[in-house]
């Protein structure tokens, strides 16, 4: 699975290097170039203009410099869009005349996957596969290279003024339009990105989505918002009184039940654009732990099954939970705990032992923490000598919240 940062916030074509070291020194080594960048609000046609003049070509070289001296890797690119221009008549034209010339740019630049929102501004609904299906057929002729995939992703539009449920914002009608895409071009071309803000925006559960798309989703682009206003956040920045206002357990058990290998993407570009440059390498560093703490959390059951055997650390709620959740596919050897009173008992079915038991373990065993206070009892570990140190968090397990829906009723 990969980490990726988008530039959007972050990284300006005058100045780029700044942006891109901070990229760099907080973690990342993929980046998502997303070209509204360069294209910024409603300058659709003086991008066009420029896309191949002098001053766009030396903006690029510089990011490209930028990017190489630092060895990043630019894997993802979003599309240039223009949300909401209802009164041009030559919109979508354009936005597919600019996405074929930055696909000729982007697959020299060595992108694999490029995000190209469904058009929909002055499309009718009985129009929107017809005309999609026309411009998205058009953007794949201009992929040269095999392993070049041209991604889908869900919308909201703005009805009235409240934002609402867009193109591919359906997972059956994204499914069949992806499915259709690729038999008609014979090949596996066209995949999809989830954009979670835009979820949050709409109300939808995103588990449901993702089984739906299941091996279709590439790529899932990060950011939190509070429902209403369409905002770039951190994650877990936007909350209502008591919980979050993102869905987050409803993304991480779906990733999980999808067996997720592709692209996490954090945009947090609102939030950096607030923030003083002098902070945004900390800004950067924030963002770079929540998204290794979303790589973790999605992939909890994959680490389990690169063991031989495991044990826990811990008798108490959290190896309750374990063992309600994967103690029957993946049943540990015994688990251990510093109260000595316990020691020799069974709890969950499982013998509770003294730490010192762990300086016996094999090399292919793997110790979960199954305890909050996880760096303290890794420092114990260390010092024991253990080797394979797992943390096992149970936040976005059903047992956890079924057991917190309980305590509040």
């Amino acid at each position: 699975m990969k980490i990726i940062s988008s530039i959007a916030g972050i990284v300006f074509p005058e100045f780029p290097n700044q942006g891109i070291g901070d990229i760099k020194n907080a973690g990342f080594e993929d980046i998502l170039l997303d070209l509204s960048v360069y294209c910024p609000g409603k300058n659709l046609r003086s991008f066009e203009t420029k896309l191949n003049s002098e001053q766009t070509r030396q903006d690029f070289d510089k990011f490209l410099k930028g990017i190489q001296s630092k060895n990043l890797q630019v894997t993802t690119a979003l599309l240039p869009y223009l949300l909401r221009d209802t009164k041009r008549t030559d919109l979508n034209e354009l936005l597919l005349r600019i996405g074929k010339d930055s696909i000729k740019m982007l697959e020299n630049m060595g992108c694999k996957h490029i995000i190209a929102r469904p058009l929909y501004v002055g499309v009718t609904f009985d129009k929107e596969w017809e005309i999609n299906k026309a411009y998205y057929l058009e953007l794949a002729k201009e992929c040269k290279k095999e392993d070049t995939m041209i991604l889908l992703q869900n919308q909201c539009k703005d009805v009235n003024g409240h934002l609402v449920r867009g193109v591919c914002s359906d997972e059956k009608i994204a499914v069949k339009w992806i499915d259709e895409l690729n038999k008609e071009v014979g090949s596996k071309r066209f995949g999809f990105c989830l954009d979670v803000g835009v979820c949050n925006l709409c109300g939808q559960n995103m588990q449901d989505i993702l089984v739906a798309l299941g091996e279709r989703v590439e790529t899932i682009l990060i950011k939190d918002n509070n429902g209403s206003v369409e905002n770039k956040l951190v994650p877990f920045t936007s909350r209502s009184t008591d919980s979050n206002t993102t869905d987050w357990l409803s993304l991480i058990r779906g990733l999980r039940q999808i067996k997720f290998d592709g692209q996490l993407v954090i945009d947090c570009e609102d939030t950096a654009k607030n923030f003083s440059p002098i902070l945004r390498p900390q800004l950067l560093a924030l963002s770079k732990s929540i998204m290794d703490y979303f790589k973790w959390q999605i992939e909890l059951e994959t680490s389990l099954k690169k063991y031989h055997s495991i044990v826990l650390f811990g008798a108490g709620n959290m190896c309750r939970n374990f063992m309600k959740c994967y103690g029957e596919q993946y049943k540990p050897l015994f688990t251990c705990d510093n109260n000595s009173s316990i020691w020799g008992t069974k709890f969950c079915g499982l013998e509770v032992k003294n730490p010192e038991e762990l300086k016996k373990l094999s090399e292919d065993c793997g110790v979960y923490i199954c305890n909050i206070y996880y760096r303290e009892i890794e420092q114990q570990l260390k010092d024991l000598g253990v080797k394979n140190i797992e943390f096992f968090n149970d936040e976005y397990l059903s047992s956890y919240y079924e057991g917190r829906l309980k305590r509040r009723q």
